[in-house]
């Protein structure tokens, strides 16, 4: 047995016996656990930053709150006057309601909660800017690089190697063959597309700040990125291409008096933005989802006696550690997968004539 492998049982054996302790703990504390709940808790926004618990107290980065009241006008302070959802101020709460749980809201005469303007920076807004500044500067650095570089004497190694590698194979893999010879046009918003969604992937795989928040299993961050992609395939395409919507070339039954083909076309154009959504967005939800729940076994085992929950933390262990490694080449797939989409449906928007395909 080496150095190195005995190292690593020492460490799982530590950190299955704290999680056993620390498990043993929470369940005189609290003796059902709601997994549901922690799952929700865990991937969904919040209005301050959560570090760590330790013994009941939570350490956590207040975020700016920026709301503007329906009579009170525009606020401005920080989370931390909520404290962790436990206090009002200014006539402004964290919701504990079903409708708005989890949200701010200000009370009516009557006692009725509504919604203020919230434009509030939260957990997850922290984060998407974080990740593409932080995105943005090693892009900027690799282009830094090969401006400065010699071509006869330098050749890309370590990151920058790996970046070109990486951009080379969405350009020739996917973006030529998807969109043809306008492809140069619509390359630097594909590579955008895919850098974006698989540095954020990675970053929502790192349980510790400033990664863990849940930027694209958010389905507005998934929203605004279809958007994006059905607005540049409908603006940018050709006259052929709404031809083929609106009069397709198809029996003339199936366009009058009742127009099918039409109609289902036009369903179409918003069905594919809507596939880019729920695709991306379910399946990063579902990726953290499976990895809390695995780790709930550990506490949810508690009462089944120490020798069963050592057993079940160290199946849990070794589950988490499974799905994490899943969830690598996950984050890599659901960014490829969207961008190959994408690519594809800007490439149908490029129909030529017909004419113009019997001359090649």
């Amino acid at each position: 047995m080496t150095y190195n492998l005995r190292l690593i049982l020492l460490f799982l054996i530590m950190f299955l016996s704290a999680n056993t302790i620390f498990a043993q703990e929470q369940h005189k504390q609290n003796e059902e656990l709601d997994v549901t709940e922690l799952i929700l808790e865990h991937v969904g926004d919040a209005y301050d930053w959560h570090i760590v618990t330790i013994k009941e107290h939570p350490m956590s980065i207040p975020l700016p709150v920026i709301v503007k009241g329906k009579t009170s006008g525009w606020h401005i302070f920080s989370s931390a006057r909520f404290e962790h959802g436990h206090a009002d101020y200014q006539g402004f709460s964290i919701s504990h309601s079903e409708k708005y749980k989890g949200k701010i809201v200000e009370r009516n005469a009557d006692g009725t909660e509504m919604r203020p303007l919230d434009f509030s920076l939260t957990k997850n807004a922290c984060s998407l800017l974080f990740g593409s500044s932080l995105l943005i500067i090693l892009i900027l650095s690799c282009a830094n690089w090969y401006k400065k570089r010699n071509v006869e004497t330098s050749s890309p190694k370590g990151f920058i190697g790996a970046m070109e590698m990486l951009i080379m194979s969405i350009v020739d893999g996917v973006v030529k063959p998807c969109i043809g010879k306008n492809y140069a046009r619509y390359t630097p918003y594909l590579l955008t597309v895919f850098f974006f969604i698989f540095f954020n992937n990675l970053l929502g795989l790192i349980p510790l700040f400033p990664g863990g928040a849940n930027v694209t299993g958010n389905i507005a961050v998934t929203g605004v990125l279809a958007i994006f992609t059905f607005v540049i395939v409908n603006i940018f395409g050709t006259k052929e291409y709404w031809k083929e919507i609106f009069n397709p070339n198809v029996p003339t039954w199936l366009k009058f008096p009742i127009p099918i083909m039409p109609a289902i076309e036009i369903v179409g154009l918003f069905t594919k933005p809507f596939a880019l959504m729920i695709r991306l967005f379910a399946n990063i939800l579902a990726g953290h989802s499976i990895v809390l729940g695995l780790t709930c076994i550990i506490f949810i085992s508690v009462s089944m006696g120490a020798a069963m929950n050592s057993f079940m933390s160290v199946l849990s262990v070794i589950m988490t550690i499974f799905i994490d490694v899943v969830e690598l080449l996950v984050a890599f797939i659901q960014a490829y997968v969207f961008t190959m989409l994408s690519a594809v449906f800007i490439g149908l928007s490029q129909v030529e004539p017909h004419h113009e395909k019997v001359k090649k």
